[in-house]
């Protein structure tokens, strides 16, 4: 692998494409200004307009929100795992069909596994324009993203319709759905039901890692965050670690399938047969499988990464091993 081939794998904080109009919320007061960005995979946009940055199969896919303060993202709920962590800014996460079953106020590089068939929703509630990091499990990420019906209730009052087929189409503009194609149906009482509402005590200490401590765990090896063995014990078709300086090695290894690397503090060298890169805080960085490679701090200074790998498991359900 060249430099220049390596390049066309990474995607720079700097250079990231968003879209405004990626979901059914776009137009609805309190949610209209997120941006949604897809950095790998095809992620659920659910917009024509979306750029997908790197479209080679993971096993996974990474994208990221983008949001002003007081920004919200509507309740939805997803088949595969959802993982977020937090880049820039402060962000609470709630969650339950209205939305008051439980919350959690997470900070920079703090991490979150919401467990799957939940419907969860986020917003912003710092001072400056906020980004989290996205992992969603499954080359498809499950199909797509299923709302809690007052979300596509409310986006039809402000010219928002979403078909069955999980495509939006604005009548504010003139757009009108295919012939045939039906919009999408609300989910029933019945439906609804099925919908866990867990609290906070059910969901912080096995789906949450907070970053400080994490680095503390980090301190001579990875800390293994997201796994069967990990902090957050699940199986979600990836594994997730965090590499700090003091775990870091210049040591070359590889993997069997690709993996990413995203900076969370400082900047990091990546070197490999043939070439190197440096990386800042909010690059992604595809590595192809079996390529011998590894990463440590460039500059002095607070210096974290996390690292993900498909594992070959299949993508679905939160793990209850």
């Amino acid at each position: 692998m060249t430099p220049a081939d390596m390049e066309s794998r990474i995607v720079r904080y700097g250079e990231l494409k968003p879209c405004k109009t990626a979901f059914i919320d776009a137009h609805t007061p309190g949610s209209d200004q997120k941006e949604n960005f897809t950095i790998i995979g095809g992620g659920v946009s659910e917009s024509k307009d979306q750029h997908v940055h790197i479209s080679i199969p993971h096993g996974f896919n990474i994208g990221a929100a983008g949001q002003p303060p007081k920004c919200r993202n509507s309740l939805h709920s997803h088949r595969t795992a959802e993982v977020f962590f937090v880049l820039k800014g402060r962000w609470r996460f709630f969650w339950g069909r209205w939305g008051n079953a439980g919350e959690v106020v997470l900070e920079e590089g703090d991490i979150f596994n919401i467990p799957t068939g939940i419907f969860r929703g986020f917003e912003n509630i710092g001072t400056d324009y906020g980004m989290i990091m996205a992992i969603l499990g499954g080359d498809d990420a499950g199909g797509g993203v299923i709302w809690a019906p007052q979300v596509i209730e409310d986006a039809k009052a402000h010219g928002l319709v979403l078909s069955e087929k999980g495509k939006l189409y604005d009548t504010k503009k003139g757009e009108t759905l295919p012939e045939g194609v039906k919009p999408m149906p609300l989910l029933t009482d019945e439906e609804l039901k099925k919908f866990p509402e867990p609290t906070t005590a059910d969901v912080v200490p096995n789906y949450v890692a907070r970053y400080l401590d994490l680095v503390a765990l980090g301190d001579r090896k990875p800390a293994k965050v997201i796994g069967e063995n990990g902090k957050l014990r699940d199986k979600p078709g990836f594994e997730v670690d965090l590499i700090t300086r003091g775990s870091a090695t210049e040591k070359k290894h590889k993997h069997d399938r690709p993996s990413v690397l995203m900076p969370v503090k400082g900047h990091w060298r990546v070197e490999w047969d043939g070439g190197s890169a440096t990386l800042a805080p909010g690059d992604t960085m595809s590595v192809p499988e079996n390529l011998a490679h590894s990463a440590v701090p460039s500059m002095t200074g607070e210096a974290a990464l996390y690292h993900v790998a498909a594992t070959g498991d299949k993508a679905g359900a939160t793990w209850k091993g």
